[in-house]
């Protein structure tokens, strides 16, 4: 039990060459590896884990998942053995009952979603981690409302880590030449920024597909839906502050979102 509150972070964590290269983002990730207090094991979800159902990864020993396709061997052969936490797993199931959460002991480990920016914020893997996958067939207020009872393990140590892009259209991707932002791309990475202390009912950035922006933006939802957790753990009060902003290649966010 830690006396003080973690925080919470949403990374934008963006291509998986990310994972090689230093840059603007990759700095920030390490800053605040640096600086936050040390946790006691970190929380993950991911976008690349979108399931039917909710599952916790409760192994020992979680793998390293490569799910990315054409990029550099160098980046296949990194791993990232950090140790898993089946008892941070079964807390996990606890707090989110009488959800049914399935403890996946042998399919899944952690995905370049995860690993990607853990990597750059605890480079040694010394620091138990657990994942949590994303249900997409729940609505956008399921998923904020799992982020309000998860709110608790930050009062046990637990730094939860989402990740994912609150604009992550790849279809539209600018690979070269003019990779100004889209206007669409713009402002809703705008909106986000603009609502994240919203306080009250009818949260649009719950509601975020109300946004004219949105369906561009978020073509599917699972690289959004990260972000609710983060913000569902708020309690109303805390600093929310953005260790990184901007948008790569004309449809991608890098906006990040800390907690506490």
């Amino acid at each position: 039990m830690t006396t003080s509150r973690m925080p919470a972070l949403f990374l934008g964590h963006g291509s998986p060459m990310n994972v090689l290269e230093e840059n603007s983002y990759t700095q920030a990730w390490r800053a605040l590896g640096q600086s936050l207090p040390r946790p006691t094991a970190i929380l993950a979800i991911s976008a690349h884990w979108y399931t039917r159902g909710t599952a916790v990864t409760a192994m020992e020993k979680p793998r390293t998942i490569h799910d990315f396709g054409g990029f550099p061997q160098a980046l296949f052969d990194t791993q990232y053995p950090a140790p898993g936490s089946p008892a941070l797993a079964a807390r996990v199931q606890q707090l989110l009952s009488p959800i049914p959460v399935t403890a996946d002991k042998t399919e899944w480990g952690l995905d370049h979603g995860s690993w990607g920016v853990l990597i750059k914020m605890y480079p040694e893997a010394d620091i138990p981690v657990v994942q949590l996958s994303i249900d997409g067939t729940q609505p956008a207020e399921y998923h904020y409302q799992l982020g309000q009872k998860l709110a608790a393990l930050r009062d046990e140590g637990v730094l939860i880590v989402a990740s994912g892009n609150v604009v992550h259209n790849l279809r539209m991707v600018k690979w070269q030449g003019d990779t100004a932002a889209y206007p669409w791309a713009e402002s809703f990475n705008n909106y986000v920024r603009d609502n994240l202390d919203y306080k009250g009912d009818h949260h649009p950035l719950v509601n975020f597909m109300e946004h004219e922006g949105a369906a561009l933006s978020n073509p599917s939802p699972e690289h959004y839906l990260p972000l609710l957790y983060v913000l569902g753990s708020w309690n109303g009060e805390e600093p929310i502050t953005l260790p990184t902003d901007g948008i790569e290649m004309a449809s991608l966010s890098m906006l990040s979102v800390r907690v506490g």
